[in-house]
C-alpha cells in the first residue's frame, strides 16, 4: 500500500467539511474544495445578496415558470420548448409514468414533475431568478434540459448561488445537456417522440437529473438560478429539491445497474434474490431502481428474510412497505426506497429479498454478473413473497433485477468500491461471497479500532473508465454498463452515507486501445468530483493481465504509465488521498506484466480466490477513514 504525500512529506488527506469551512472563512486558497475553483464546487462568502435579481423576493419555482415544454399530441402547437415550435409529448410522458405532479426519486432526491397540464408553462428558463427553497442537505438536485435556438445544440451551463440562513452564500455551476443531443447514458428519462408544428414524429427526447453540492451543515434559505447562458441556448429547470442525504443509515449491500435486459416476458412472477450483507443493523430498507427503462414498473409486494438454504427462508419473511402501501409503481428512470422496517440484519449474512411483479414484464434493469444463484417462480405463480418455503421457486436467476441496495439503520457510513469484473467477483468461487470487497468487509467487522463501514460493491463486468459499453437506451445484450464517469453520481456520490470510494478500474480501457492520458484524466475527474462532495478517494493500481489475448505490449505500456501516475498521486500529486497497490500485491516479480500463478484463475486476467484475498490484504484499513 502506498500513501500519497503532500510536498514536504505530510500525508495528503481530503478536506473535511469543517476544515473547508474554516479555510473559506479565512480566505481559502486555490486548492481548497470550497474555494470555487472547480465546476460544481460551492464557494462560500460572507453575507449579502447575489444573483441577477438582487433584492427580489424568492418565489416557489412554479411561480417562475415562463416556458411551455409539453404539448398534447393532438395540439402540438400549444407548446414551444426550443423556439422552433418543438416540444415533448404529454402522451409519452404519461406512458413513462411522468404524470403531472408525480414524485420522481433520482439519486436519493425527491423531485416532482410539474403539475400544469399540457400547453401550460411547466419550466423556467434560467436567468438569475431567486427560488424559495429551505432546509439542510448535501446537494441540490435539478430536473433540467437545454435547448438551442434553431438546430439541436450542446450543453447549456451557468453559475448560480445558494443563499444560507446565516447570511453566507456559495456558488454552483450547473450544466444541462441538450434535450435532443445530450448523452443517453446520463439521462433521467428518454421519450420516443418529438412534437413538431407538423405533428408527432420519431426522435428521442431526453431530460436530466443533475445535482451540485451545497455547503455541508448550513441551512439553505433560497437558490438563485444561473444567468441566461446566452442568445443561442436556454437552460430549462423543471424541478428543484434538496437532497437530504442518508443520515441514520449505512449501506450494507449494493449492486449497480449494468444494463436493460429483455426477459421472458414474465407474467405475475415473484423474484427471490439472494444478497450478502457487509455490516449489520437493527432496521432495514431496500432500494429498487427502474434505471434506463422507458416504462414504469409495478411492484406488488416485497419482503425480506434471512436465507436458510436455496430459496428457503430461515423465518417468516417480513413485509416491506412503500409510503405505507404494500407496493408501488416506479416511473421510468426513477427509484424507490421502502419504508424503514424493524428487521435486524446481521453482518456477513445472506438475505432473501422477494419482489412480486404482478403484471407483464418484458425487460428490466439488471446487474448482470452476480456469482450467486437467485430464484423466481413460473408465470402465473402469483405473490409468493411471504412464503418461507422454496417450493414455489422453480426457476433460477443469475442476475439481480431491479434491486440495487439494502441499507441498515445506524452505523458509521459506507465505502464504495468502483470497479470492473475483478471487483464484481468474476472467477471467484460462486456463492462463496469471496469477492475482494466481501473480504474487506470481513476484515472491518473483525476489528474494533476503526469504524465498521458497510462495503458497497459497484463493480460491473466489462466496465470502463472512459467509454460507455451499454448505450444507455433500450434493451441490449451488452451488460457492461455506462462508463465509470457517467455512472459516478448514481453509483458513488448518491450511495447511502458514502464516505470513501476505492477506484479500481482501467484494465478494460487499456485492452480496448484507450490512451493512458485519457484513463488518467478520467480517474482524476472521478476523484475531483468525489472530493467536491467531501468523500475520501483511494485509487488502486491496475493489476497485470499479461497472457490474456488482448493484453498486448501496447496495453502493458499504457498500464505501466497509468500506474506510475497513480502512485505519484495523479498529475498534481494530490489527486488521491491514498493509493492501494493492487498491481504489486499479485504480480510475478519475474514477469511483472503477469500475475503470480498462485493468484491466476487461468485466464491471466481474473484473479482466483487467493488473488482476491491478496487485494483485500493489501488494503490499509486506516486509509479508509
Amino acid at each position: 500500500m502506498l500513501r500519497t504525500e503532500k510536498p514536504g512529506g505530510g500525508r495528503h488527506r481530503r478536506w473535511t467539511a469543517a476544515r473547508a469551512a474554516a479555510r473559506a472563512a479565512a480566505g481559502g486558497h486555490a486548492g481548497a474544495p470550497w474555494a470555487g475553483a472547480a465546476a460544481n464546487t460551492p464557494a462560500l462568502a460572507a453575507g449579502g445578496q447575489s444573483g441577477a435579481l438582487p433584492g427580489r423576493e424568492p418565489l416557489p419555482l412554479e411561480r417562475l415558470f415562463d416556458s411551455r415544454a409539453v404539448s398534447d399530441d393532438a395540439r402540438p402547437g400549444a407548446a414551444d420548448f426550443d423556439g422552433a415550435g418543438n416540444s415533448l409529448s404529454a402522451q409519452d410522458l404519461a406512458a413513462a409514468g411522468w404524470t403531472p405532479g408525480r414524485e420522481l426519486a433520482f439519486d436519493g432526491a425527491r423531485l416532482h414533475w410539474p403539475r400544469p397540464a399540457a400547453g401550460r408553462p411547466d419550466n423556467v428558463r434560467a436567468a438569475g431568478q431567486a427560488v424559495r427553497l429551505g432546509g439542510r442537505g448535501e446537494a441540490l438536485a435539478f430536473l433540467v434540459a437545454a435547448t438551442a435556438k434553431g438546430a439541436p445544440g450542446g450543453d447549456a451551463t451557468g453559475t448560480g448561488t445558494v443563499r444560507y440562513r446565516d447570511g453566507s452564500r456559495s456558488t454552483y455551476r450547473l450544466t444541462a445537456p441538450d434535450w435532443r443531443r445530450g448523452p443517453l447514458t446520463t439521462k433521467a428519462v428518454g421519450l420516443p417522440h418529438l412534437n413538431t408544428p407538423g405533428g408527432r414524429r420519431s426522435g428521442t427526447t431526453r431530460l436530466y437529473a443533475v445535482s451540485v453540492p451545497v455547503a455541508p451543515g448550513r441551512e439553505v434559505d433560497s437558490v438563485v438560478l444561473p444567468q441566461d447562458p446566452g442568445p443561442d441556448s436556454d437552460l430549462h429547470v423543471f424541478s428543484l429539491a434538496l437532497r437530504g442525504g442518508s443520515r441514520g443509515w449505512t449501506g450494507t449491500w449494493a449492486a449497480p445497474v449494468s444494463g436493460y435486459a429483455a426477459v421472458g416476458p414474465w407474467t405475475d412472477r415473484t423474484l427471490r434474490l439472494v444478497v450478502h450483507s457487509s455490516t449489520g443493523g437493527p432496521a432495514t430498507r431496500i432500494r429498487l431502481e427502474n434505471t434506463f427503462a422507458p416504462r414504469p414498473v409495478r411492484i406488488g409486494h416485497a419482503t425480506i428474510a434471512l436465507q436458510a438454504k436455496g430459496a428457503a427462508a430461515a423465518g417468516a419473511p417480513r413485509a416491506l412497505a412503500f409510503g405505507g402501501q404494500p407496493g408501488t409503481v416506479i416511473p421510468a428512470g426513477a427509484q424507490a426506497f421502502s419504508d424503514p422496517l424493524g428487521f435486524r440484519v446481521p453482518a456477513g449474512t445472506n438475505l432473501l429479498v422477494s419482489i412480486h411483479l404482478p403484471g407483464k414484464v418484458s425487460a428490466v434493469p439488471v446487474h448482470s454478473y452476480t456469482s450467486q444463484v437467485s430464484y423466481l417462480t413460473g408465470d402465473g405463480g402469483g405473490d409468493r413473497t411471504g412464503e418461507r418455503g422454496a417450493g414455489a421457486y422453480t426457476g433460477t436467476l443469475s442476475t439481480w433485477p431491479l434491486l440495487t441496495g439494502v441499507d441498515v439503520e445506524g452505523g458509521p457510513g459506507s465505502v464504495v468500491t468502483l470497479g470492473d469484473s475483478i471487483t464484481d467477483g468474476e472467477r471467484s468461487t460462486p456463492g462463496a461471497n469471496g469477492r475482494w470487497p466481501d473480504l474487506l468487509a470481513r476484515r472491518l467487522q473483525a476489528q474494533h479500532s476503526l469504524p465498521r463501514f458497510g462495503i458497497l460493491n459497484h463493480g460491473i463486468s466489462g466496465n470502463r473508465v472512459v467509454t460507455d459499453r451499454y448505450p444507455g437506451d433500450g434493451t441490449s445484450t451488452i451488460m457492461s454498463g455506462v462508463s465509470a464517469q457517467h455512472r459516478l453520481e448514481r453509483d458513488v456520490l448518491a450511495q447511502t452515507s458514502a464516505r470513501t470510494v476505492i477506484v479500481f478500474e482501467g484494465v478494460n480501457d487499456i485492452r480496448s486501445g484507450t490512451s493512458a492520458a485519457q484513463v488518467i484524466a478520467g480517474l482524476e475527474d472521478i476523484a475531483a468530483r468525489a472530493h467536491e462532495r467531501g468523500m475520501r478517494v483511494v485509487a488502486a493500481t491496475i493489476a497485470p493481465c499479461g497472457g490474456f489475448y488482448d493484453c498486448t505490449a501496447d496495453a502493458e505500456a499504457r498500464r505501466t504509465a497509468i500506474n506510475r501516475q497513480i502512485r505519484m498521486g495523479g498529475s498534481t500529486g494530490r489527486a488521491y488521498d491514498a493509493v492501494f497497490d493492487f498491481d504489486a500485491a499479485i504480480r510475478d516479480p519475474q514477469q511483472p506484466d503477469r500475475m503470480l500463478p498462485a493468484y491466476d484463475d487461468g485466464d491471466h486476467l481474473h484473479p482466483n480466490d487467493a488473488g482476491m484475498k491478496a487485494f483485500s490484504d493489501a488494503i490499509d484499513l486506516r486509509e479508509l477513514v
